[in-house]
């Protein structure tokens, strides 16, 4: 039987004679992918698109390359490409797919519902299961138009939200002081000065839309915005809106615009923005378009006015929001929300203590260990710090007081999630920065 390094060796020998066969290469890279030799693949793949630089299918294959090796990111670079240029087959709709859930983007079940939708063919029993069933067929009402049932055989109304009126105000929230005077200006401002923006022809409303990597402070940030100025709070989810049967997305999205502007002065929060306004090119003629549309309409208030409703919304991928909603008068203002910086940590990290056993600990200095970290990162250090202290004292039966040194060996434990995050936006910083949206980013990365 021929073992893997005899099968390389075989193609490579084979390569040397005729390096330009890009066929060759191509197989010697899925044979290397087939034995779970990652780096090497990728390598021959680039070398290939070297020599066919516009061979979508090998573009592909380098992309599942990436995938396998658990880098989504790095494939959803190559992937958005694709789709930009209209080719990306619905298989390829299916891998991207498989990415976007990787990375923990919200787009991914409707990425795949359109992949099938175009071919069924590439259903995927895994990506199917993890995001439900069928819709139920539509029933025609009386006045013949076609509403969706469920399974009862009602039909289905959208959900109401219920507006808070958060406790906590930006002295709460710790550095971000640039982010809180761009959203003093933007927002909190004109509602406490009303007529000086109204001398100035500025209506009480607006949007803004922040990014970063994930667990940095953007939802906090956003409750903190609606406490700043005693207003409502409306955090909106994808599962509040998104549904299943034809036309009820759209109308829960409308629902929730016009629960918010009742409720003015209202912060309405839109988390994973770019799961409800994906690139429109990604659903030509899917459900899914209408929904972007919907919420377009909604921003720019075209039946209803929006003064007094503010619009805050986070993502994790701005780079896969349609490029409409950054048109003026809808999210004119861009934020790239960083991890925090040392002084900051130290701030969460104080917060997070809080309530707990506390001995000597001197914040800083744990924060300078924590380069990088997120605010979801600070709060694994913590609770691991807690698990291995409760684990003491079960063993010794004497609790000790949480401490620097027990922070410091917990930190060493947990890895930035910042880093994976930052190596996908750092490729669009260099390919795809038109305009310089990413201009922030580019500056934080010194590049």
């Amino acid at each position: 039987m021929t073992s893997p390094d005899d099968a390389v060796r075989a193609l490579r020998e084979a390569l040397a004679f005729s390096p330009e066969n890009v066929p060759l290469r191509r197989h010697l890279a899925d044979t290397l992918r087939g034995f779970g030799r990652f780096d090497d693949a990728e390598k021959e793949y680039r070398e290939a698109l070297k020599r066919a630089p516009d061979d979508a299918a090998l573009k592909l294959t380098l992309a599942r390359c990436y995938l396998d090796a658990g880098k989504a990111s790095h494939a959803l670079v190559i992937l958005d490409a694709l789709v930009l240029r209209g080719e990306l087959s619905a298989a390829g709709e299916v891998v991207r797919a498989r990415c976007l859930l990787a990375v923990g983007d919200g787009s991914a079940a409707s990425v795949y519902r359109r992949a099938i939708e175009r071919d069924p063919a590439v259903a995927d029993d895994e990506l199917a299961r993890k995001f439900g069933s069928t819709p139920a067929p539509a029933k025609v009402a009386a006045d013949g138009d076609a509403e969706e049932i469920d399974a009862d055989g009602d039909a289905s109304e959208p959900e109401s939200s219920i507006a808070e009126r958060p406790k906590i105000t930006f002295a709460d929230v710790g550095g971000m002081q640039s982010l809180k005077d761009e959203i003093a200006i933007k927002i909190i401002e004109p509602l406490k000065n009303p007529e000086i923006f109204a001398a100035y022809g500025k209506k009480i409303g607006g949007g803004i839309l922040m990014y970063g990597p994930p667990g940095c402070g953007k939802t906090h940030l956003a409750r903190a915005t609606a406490g700043e100025v005693k207003a409502r709070f409306l955090s909106i989810g994808i599962h509040d809106v998104l549904d299943m049967y034809l036309g009820n997305s759209e109308r829960n999205l409308h629902a929730i615009f016009e629960e918010a502007r009742r409720s003015t002065p209202c912060v309405l929060f839109f988390d994973e923005v770019d799961a409800l306004g994906a690139k429109r090119a990604d659903f030509a003629g899917t459900a899914g378009r209408n929904v972007i549309n919907q919420f377009l309409n909604e921003l720019d208030g075209v039946k209803s006015s929006n003064e007094g409703v503010l619009v805050l919304a986070a993502t994790n991928a701005p780079w896969s929001l349609d490029s409409a909603f950054r048109r003026p008068g809808r999210f004119d203002r861009i934020l790239f929300v960083p991890p925090p910086d040392a002084p900051a940590r130290a701030s969460i990290l104080r917060v997070l203590v809080q309530g707990k056993p506390v001995g000597a600990i001197d914040f800083e200095r744990v924060a300078a260990k924590t380069k990088d970290f997120s605010g979801a990162d600070l709060k694994a250090v913590v609770d691991l710090a807690l698990e291995a202290l409760l684990r003491d004292a079960l063993k010794r039966g004497v609790p000790k007081p949480l401490d620097e040194k027990v922070l410091i060996e917990a930190a060493k434990q947990v890895n930035p999630s910042t880093k994976e995050w930052f190596a996908s936006a750092r490729n669009h910083v260099l390919y795809a920065n038109q305009g310089g949206i990413y201009d922030d980013v580019a500056k934080y990365l010194g590049l």
